[in-house]
């Protein structure tokens, strides 16, 4: 590490010594006892987010755009950000309430990939070479290490966004080299035939299981790797053709949503024990490192089942042995329906999911006026998960993703034509429903300063410093432009506020959830919480139409004394087990029974 990086480094540790107060430091000193659903989960970009050193903008590779994949100006390229600029902006991030940052893949990735004229950077840091090493884009290992303790000095965790699906797109077919190869069946491409049933035999004794006998990955087609790049991925047993699929694009169906190459990227053969024992090595040697507090997990539903039943026990292991009790693993399965969503936790046996089935949802209701009463049928479905609706208490759940958009956009998408007011007033709504719905609040970053975007992948990766990219300066701000990373945007302060309020009630966070009240049409929907055996609920009642609504709620007949976390709340029930309340239009209330 050079003298500049050391100086860089302890200025870093310096400011954040100065900027995490004693008796921050010490309330958050248990911060490793803090179970999943505790916390409030920030996800970040690191290339998008905060740039604090320039001289690894082109991540030391000589060349122009098409080399380094460093062009500002071009939103598919890397635009500078860092880990360095990261911890300069902690700051920042613990202000809005978060308490576990999830930091996008931060692996050396090849830098530009693509055929000619499509071509793309790994700024968002899912096409690994060198799981390894930070990427030099981001910085250093040591960068990382720092941006870690100084996280935990501050009683915040910090997640790893992994990737065990497949690596950077290096591996090419003779038969396509257009790079455009279709997928090619375990039916029509037996593993012991060469380029199909009436091929050469090869891989003798070969069923799938004895991998001693795959010898040849030649069996759907011929790959190799082009020059100058056989040794390019680390650990070395990665460069090695016969611990992939090697049978195409995955069409995203059928055996292919496992087998085949995901957009191209080189499809690992997940089943091999090289694979497992390897992965698992990779991955535990960051715990063991860097003390990480949790994994996501991408593309979890391309993998075998097989496959995270071996390694997820195994980085829970691994995470206990390094004195990380609840080390949070949460699978990527991009899917609304929650019985897919449920047989990733009792099949492949994830502790838990990201749960897209609420992401869908709340969309539904927020921006297209669906009936909250579709929120309380999803809310139902909690018993499929293993655990059932205990363990629906540490589903990440979310309103957008790098990958779909933000829900500032999906709003606009559905209502062009909507008032500042009101779209920063559906905005706030939504943040209410993840802040405070069962479920751990993920927060995507930029959301808290209006981002709204142009939607679809890549379409939400803005720059939370100044843009050179027209596409994103053009964007409609929600609640009026403001300068970078500020305290004052409005929807920063109101998730602040919900975060507050969540983190002073343990019900909000510990509590399992009641469904009270859920209209047919635009209208209420309430839910009270209460946590086993304590006395007393909280009650939240959301109003997603655009008119003031009066009602009487259902309660426990117990809770006949009340006062207000936020909003026009009873002092006392109405009846016995009924209050009455009224929310205001596109609004909420919390009401807690003493």
């Amino acid at each position: 590490m050079g003298a500049r990086r050391r100086g860089i480094l302890a200025m870093l540790a310096a400011a954040t010594a100065l900027s995490a107060p004693a008796a921050l430091a010490q309330a958050d000193a248990t911060y490793r006892q803090r179970l999943p659903q505790d916390e409030v989960i920030y996800f970040l970009l690191p290339d998008r987010f905060a740039n604090g050193d320039t001289s690894n903008d082109t991540g030391g590779i000589p060349g122009g755009r098409l080399n380094h994949g460093f062009d500002p100006t071009d939103a598919g390229f890397y635009q500078g950000g860092d880990l360095v600029g990261l911890m300069q902006q902690l700051d920042y991030i613990q202000g809005l309430g978060a308490t576990a940052i999830w930091v996008a893949p931060i692996f050396k990735n090849k830098p530009v990939q693509g055929e000619p004229g499509r071509e793309f950077s790994g700024a968002h840091g899912y096409w690994a070479t060198d799981f390894t090493r930070v990427d030099p884009h981001f910085g250093e290992n040591d960068d990382m290490a720092a941006l870690v303790e100084a996280a935990h000095a501050r009683g915040m965790k910090v997640y790893m966004d992994i990737v065990a699906n497949h690596t950077a797109d290096v591996i090419r077919y003779r038969e396509c080299p257009a790079n455009d190869c279709a997928y090619r069946s375990r039916a029509d491409y037996p593993y012991t035939r060469r380029g199909g049933v009436d091929g050469e035999p090869i891989n003798d004794g070969f069923d799938g299981t004895n991998f001693e006998r795959l010898t040849r990955p030649d069996y759907a087609y011929t790959p190799y790797i082009p020059e100058g790049e056989e040794t390019v991925k680390v650990p070395a047993w990665l460069n090695d053709p016969i611990y992939y699929h090697n049978r195409g694009d995955t069409t995203f169906r059928n055996e292919s949503s496992t087998d085949g190459d995901f957009a191209g990227l080189d499809d690992l053969m997940t089943e091999h024990p090289r694979v497992i024992e390897g992965m698992i090595e990779i991955f535990g040697d960051w715990i063991d490192r860097y003390k990480v507090d949790g994994f996501r997990i991408d593309t979890a539903k391309h993998v075998n089942p097989e496959f995270w039943q071996a390694f997820v026990p195994a980085m829970l292991e691994r995470a206990e042995a390094n004195g990380i009790p609840n080390f949070h693993i949460f699978g990527e399965v991009y899917d609304v329906d929650p019985a897919q969503l449920a047989r990733y936790t009792r099949v492949d046996r994830y502790p838990t999911v990201l749960d897209f089935g609420f992401q869908s949802t709340v969309t539904e209701i927020v921006a297209r006026d669906a009936a909250p009463d579709t929120l309380a049928r999803l809310f139902s479905t909690d018993v499929l998960y293993e655990g059932g609706e205990a363990a629906a208490l540490a589903l990440p759940t979310f309103l957008g993703n790098h990958d779909m958009g933000r829900i500032g956009n999906f709003i606009l998408m559905s209502r062009p034509d909507i008032s500042d007011e009101e779209l920063l007033a559906r905005t706030t709504l939504a943040h209410a429903f993840l802040m405070f719905s069962r479920g751990v609040p993920t927060i995507y970053y930029g959301d808290e300063q209006g981002f709204t975007g142009d939607g679809g992948y890549g379409g939400a990766r803005q720059t939370l410093f100044p843009t050179q990219v027209a596409s994103y300066a053009d964007d409609r701000i929600i609640g009026g432009a403001q300068a970078p990373y500020s305290t004052e945007a409005p929807l920063y302060r109101a998730i602040s506020e919900m975060a507050r309020l969540r983190a002073a009630d343990p019900r909000l966070r510990r509590g399992l959830q009641t469904v009270r009240f859920a209209a047919e049409e635009p209208g209420l929907f309430a839910v009270t919480r209460r946590i086993d055996g304590e006395a007393g609920e909280t009650l939240i009642v959301y109003n997603t139409s655009t008119s003031e609504i009066s009602a009487n709620i259902e309660v426990d007949a117990a809770s006949v004394a009340w006062s207000s976390s936020r909003g026009a709340c009873p002092t006392a029930a109405t009846a016995p087990a009924s209050v009455r309340v009224t929310v205001p239009a596109l609004d909420f209330i919390l009401c807690r029974s003493e």
